[in-house]
């Protein structure tokens, strides 16, 4: 029986990390209006981009970019 309580617990930490992650992409309207300007200057260039943002990756800034402003035609 401690085995089942011990995966339960399991279960719960995953999900914590999921939403840890997905809370990651949410930006700020600073972060957003510096991302849009930054872009405007130097394109896809998502490492400089990063660069002025304390704490966020090129990885996540790519994606909050594909994801908001990707054409789909």
């Amino acid at each position: 029986m401690a085995d089942l309580s011990h995966s339960s617990d399991d279960n719960s930490t995953d999900s914590r990390e999921e939403t840890s992650q997905e809370s990651k992409l949410d930006f700020s309207e600073d972060e957003e209006a510096l991302i849009t300007r930054m872009f405007n200057l130097v394109g896809e260039r998502w490492s400089l981009i990063a660069g002025r943002i304390p704490g966020r990756t090129a990885e996540e800034i790519e994606k909050y970019w594909t994801t908001r402003y990707s054409t789909s035609e």
